[in-house]
């Protein structure tokens, strides 16, 4: 059975919570995250959009809580046991109710090294096997991409996937007395992205299939095609409010903007070149230059090695 929480109580745990008895202490108490309230009981927590670094916790992504009557759900971990214990402590803050769930929604680091954190603390961390495979596959190299920048901030951070991996395309849980569901479209930003629906609400926490306000990247392991679709059976959803992975919270109109037409604009500009088989610089001449996505955080840096990648893979599938 479970008793609500009233606020006398919730202060007695905040002061556990400050002196480390409750909870493990704050890793860094100047660094916030910024909140947003979907709705009611759902939250989504907004990480800086620039690169990762020893200051933000390599938390440069979005995360959501969603408050239940048995504890709070956690959408992904942080890139390593202080992070997670950051994102802890906004789940508490938030909803006055430890975390019982942790849902990764895919293999970046920020997505799922804390894991490790709450498995040490009882919290069920779920995932789809897929996800739990590629996550294995970058485990060493990530946790060494990170060493130099979050140095002794990254220690005690392990590489730890989920128990029981999930199977299918589309699981549905109660999870204290929310319904939320895990929907594996196909490879994305990274191979086993999903998304977790919320039905009732119509809220979709998109992780990395969804960018919002800056350019996504189409990394070697992205497939642009598959990320395309994706991106449109999450749009067939008809999501009333979406949490990206990246940006503000927005609507399907927004995510559309930023992601579905950079997609479509990649892979219908790509694959005739590629099927003719002109070379990857002419490829990137011929589309390097999209100022209808300039306006996009990151198009500088990202835009012409995004043009680049997906125009290698699709040559290759030749």
């Amino acid at each position: 059975m479970t008793f609500p929480i009233h606020a006398l109580t919730r202060r007695f745990v905040s002061l556990l919570l400050v002196f480390g008895l409750g909870s493990p202490a704050l890793a860094d108490e100047d660094f916030k995250l910024a909140h947003q309230e979907v709705t009611h009981g759902v939250h989504a927590l907004i990480g800086p959009t620039g690169p990762r670094s020893y200051e933000n916790h390599g938390l440069n992504a979005n995360f959501g809580i969603i408050d239940t009557t048995g504890g709070a759900v956690l959408i992904d971990s942080g890139a390593s046991q202080q992070g997670a214990r950051l994102l802890e402590a906004e789940a508490f803050r938030l909803t006055g109710k430890p975390v019982r769930w942790v849902i990764n929604t895919g293999a970046q680091d920020h997505r799922w090294l804390g894991n490790g954190h709450f498995r040490d603390r009882g919290v069920q961390v779920i995932a789809h096997a897929l996800t739990v495979a590629t996550q294995q596959r970058n485990a060493r190299a990530q946790l060494d991409s990170l060493r130099p920048v979050l140095k002794e901030r990254l220690d005690g951070t392990e590489a730890v996937t989920a128990d029981r991996p999930l199977e299918g395309a589309h699981t549905r849980l109660n999870l204290g007395g929310r319904q939320i569901e895990i929907r594996y479209f196909a490879d994305a930003h990274f191979p086993g992205d999903v998304v977790v629906w919320l039905p009732e609400e119509r809220i979709l926490f998109a992780g990395d299939h969804v960018y919002v306000e800056r350019l996504l990247g189409i990394l070697p392991q992205s497939n642009a095609e598959t990320w395309l679709a994706a991106f449109e059976a999450l749009a067939a959803l008809g999501p009333r409010r979406i949490v990206p992975g990246h940006g503000s919270v927005s609507d399907l109109a927004r995510a559309r903007a930023d992601t579905g037409d950079y997609l479509a604009f990649i892979v219908n500009g790509v694959r005739p070149l590629a099927g003719d088989m002109v070379g990857v610089d002419e490829a990137v001449a011929q589309l390097g230059d999209a100022t209808q996505f300039a306006r996009l955080a990151n198009y500088g840096e990202l835009h012409r090695g995004n043009v680049s990648r997906a125009y290698l893979r699709l040559e290759a599938a030749q």
